[in-house]
């Protein structure tokens, strides 16, 4: 299946197992992955998070936290997943502020009124949210990577542009692009 794909065969619906999207990715077919950071507002200070304890604690001192929809935000899903895990979903049920996906969370983020908020989404949003700054990433077991495929559909009206984005996005020139971007 990957050399028919390689060669160019048609596909609408592809179903991978994570070692042939982690190839493909090294082939150049992915543009990369994306891990779930957490952020403050910009030139607050932070203190380092390297594992659940910290996690927690980050949290408990946190006078909000924003995120991305827990039921429909794949970062909020599974930030809605560590705040359960950590025993934290109903103690900072009052200070949890959601959002339709990452960039607001992010912008309101950095318009916080409350002392001390936190947040939590893909870190590349984060990077390219003015007022907020990337603390670290989630530690784990609680991180998340996505990763970020893209294909062009033989429906395509404009088949040949989208080849041509697709293409200048998964160049290995565009690689120092992208991890600036927040894709490892």
């Amino acid at each position: 299946m990957k050399e028919t794909l390689l060669a160019g065969a048609p596909c609408d619906l592809l179903i991978l197992t994570d070692a042939l999207i982690r190839e493909l990715g090294e082939q150049g077919q992915a543009l990369g992955v994306v891990k779930t950071g957490l952020a403050v507002k910009a030139g607050a200070h932070a203190a380092p998070v390297a594992n659940p304890e910290d996690l927690k604690r980050f949290l408990q001192d946190a006078g909000a936290v924003y995120f991305p929809d827990p039921a429909k935000a794949t970062a909020g899903i599974h930030f809605m997943k560590v705040l359960t895990a950590l025993g934290l979903a109903e103690p900072l049920a009052q200070r949890l502020r959601t959002f339709p996906n990452g960039a607001t969370a992010m912008a309101a983020l950095a318009k916080a009124p409350e002392a001390g908020a936190v947040g939590c989404t893909q870190v590349t949003e984060i990077l390219f949210t003015p007022g907020v700054q990337l603390t670290g990433l989630l530690p784990e077991p609680h991180g998340l990577a996505t990763t970020y495929t893209a294909a062009v559909r033989r429906e395509a009206k404009e088949h040949g542009l989208a080849s041509a984005l697709l293409a200048a996005l998964a160049a290995p020139e565009a690689a120092a692009t992208r991890r600036a971007c927040g894709f490892d």
